[in-house]
């Protein structure tokens, strides 16, 4: 808080501005409008995209097991694979964003989507259990509760990516885009394992 002598005030608006910042805008809808300019510019490019949708399946459970900031560390270990990998095999041509918490986005040429995808989900494998104690990890999952107290058997970490491309169907707009890559992302958390 910044004080100032007795009888002086200041508006919100020039101490926001003093301190650079824009007021009503945030870091996450910096970010939605980023994921939302770099679809719209894969759009008009005409040329084949996928917008790939990658979320963590079982890590409300494991933050409860472990900490928050045990959670944070895996957050922080999938962007790191998500930017490397999308970058390293693409380079400019990849284009990653995180929506928030678990969430990310990132956006590709179409004839990468295999390699991608594929090298993700075998870095992740390798590296999330490494986040797990030795007896969970050995063991392949932990004990857990569900929301009505209930003991239950949590597996390990995986990642869901919904995959949603234009490769078959024409979009006009970023959110019809988002819309589907939201529903691809929910089924493929239906599915066993990383996919």
């Amino acid at each position: 808080q910044t004080s100032l002598p007795v009888g002086q005030s200041i508006s919100r608006e020039k101490l926001l501005l003093s301190m650079k910042i824009k007021p009503h805008v945030n870091d996450s809808d910096m970010v939605r409008l980023e994921i939302e300019q770099e679809i719209m510019r894969r759009i008009d490019a005409r040329s084949p995209f996928a917008v790939c949708y990658a979320d963590l399946d079982h890590f409300k459970e494991f933050n409860d097991r472990y900490s928050y900031y045990d959670g944070d560390r895996v957050i922080y270990i999938l962007s790191r694979i998500l930017h490397d990998v999308v970058k390293g095999l693409l380079g400019v041509n990849g284009f990653v964003g995180h929506i928030g918490g678990d969430d990310f986005i990132f956006v590709i040429p179409f004839p990468a989507v295999n390699e991608v995808c594929t090298e993700i989900i075998s870095v992740f494998d390798t590296l999330v259990p490494l986040q797990y104690n030795d007896q969970d990890r050995r063991a392949g999952y932990f004990f857990g509760k569900d929301r009505r107290g209930q003991l239950h058997r949590v597996p390990l970490m995986t990642l869901s990516i919904g995959i949603v491309s234009n490769r078959s169907r024409k979009f006009t707009h970023p959110a019809q885009v988002s819309e589907l890559a939201t529903e691809m992302k929910s089924y493929a958390k239906t599915l066993p394992g990383s996919v």
